[in-house]
């Protein structure tokens, strides 16, 4: 199975970024927790993803989940470059881990190097980073529950897309659109905010081109990483995710079922990088 072609072109561009160091670059620790997957690399950096555990139907019993994820025990030591082959796997869960270890390396590339015409920023949310304006139409693509209360709060016209209606609330149902009508939703949306699960499931290149060229585009989620060249070049104005500033605690709380709730302000923080020209436009605004 190939890669999602954004993840393809962000793991080459890390492989030029790292060069030869890449081949010396382990794994110190993994955990694939409830809710997210982290991995600390042997540089003492973590990167973090999303475990897609709602899109794994092998999660159900012993054989088919060591099927799913078959190198339990064995990732301490493996080397970085072999993991990031792992975004290419059939399985939501090795998928998850490759995409945590090529944040990781993202994160090192990112403090050797920042993208140019990229702004970060700490402790920003990326709801925020967007400058919604009252009476833009939004679409979620993904119920992220954070959006999707605060879009209710302003009273901001919005449509979410998603494969299962399942995790909406029955206030929310009617803005429900099924994904596979995302040809005919995307294209009138002003803000289109995308969650980075969509790596995860290999429909992120073809949301990102259905979206108008001037609407503005927001990915968040942490499986999204510090190295954002491959979300520009498709017009991604807004990419917020989570920086690990205290790798072994963070693992901690994932290894015990957490979520943001646990770790945000103590073991990692919400970083949003932004286009330095989305900038300048939302300040003229």
């Amino acid at each position: 199975m190939a890669a999602d072609p954004v993840l393809a072109e962000t793991i080459a561009g890390i492989q030029r970024s790292l060069g030869g160091d890449l081949d010396h670059i382990a794994v110190e620790r993994a955990v694939v927790g409830l809710f997210f997957t982290g991995v600390k690399l042997d540089s003492g950096i973590a990167g973090a993803s999303a475990t897609p555990l709602r899109s794994i139907p092998e999660a159900v019993c012993c054989p088919s989940s060591a099927m799913a994820m078959p190198f339990p025990g064995k990732l301490r030591g493996r080397r970085a470059r072999e993991l990031l082959k792992e975004t290419e796997a059939a399985s939501g869960l090795r998928r998850a881990v490759g995409v945590a270890t090529m944040n990781a390396l993202a994160a090192m590339c990112w403090e050797r190097r920042a993208t140019p015409d990229v702004a970060l920023l700490s402790g920003v949310d990326a709801y925020d980073a967007a400058a919604i304006q009252p009476g833009e139409h939004v679409v979620v693509v993904g119920a992220f529950v954070p959006f999707l209360k605060a879009l209710k709060r302003a009273g901001q016209p919005f449509t979410v897309l998603e494969m299962d209606a399942a995790p909406l609330k029955p206030d929310e149902l009617v803005y429900f659109r099924p994904a596979e009508q995302a040809r005919q939703v995307v294209p009138h949306a002003d803000v289109v905010l995308i969650t980075g699960t969509t790596l995860l499931n290999d429909t992120l290149d073809n949301l990102l081109a259905l979206c108008r060229p001037n609407a503005r585009v927001v990915m968040v989620g942490p499986t999204v990483g510090l190295y954002p060249d491959a979300f520009l070049r498709r017009g991604v104005d807004v990419l917020g995710g989570v920086r690990v500033t205290a790798p072994d605690a963070f693992l901690d709380v994932l290894a015990e079922g957490g979520s943001g709730y646990h770790f945000f302000g103590r073991s990692a923080e919400k970083v949003v990088l932004v286009r330095q020209t989305r900038m300048v436009a939302s300040c003229a605004a």
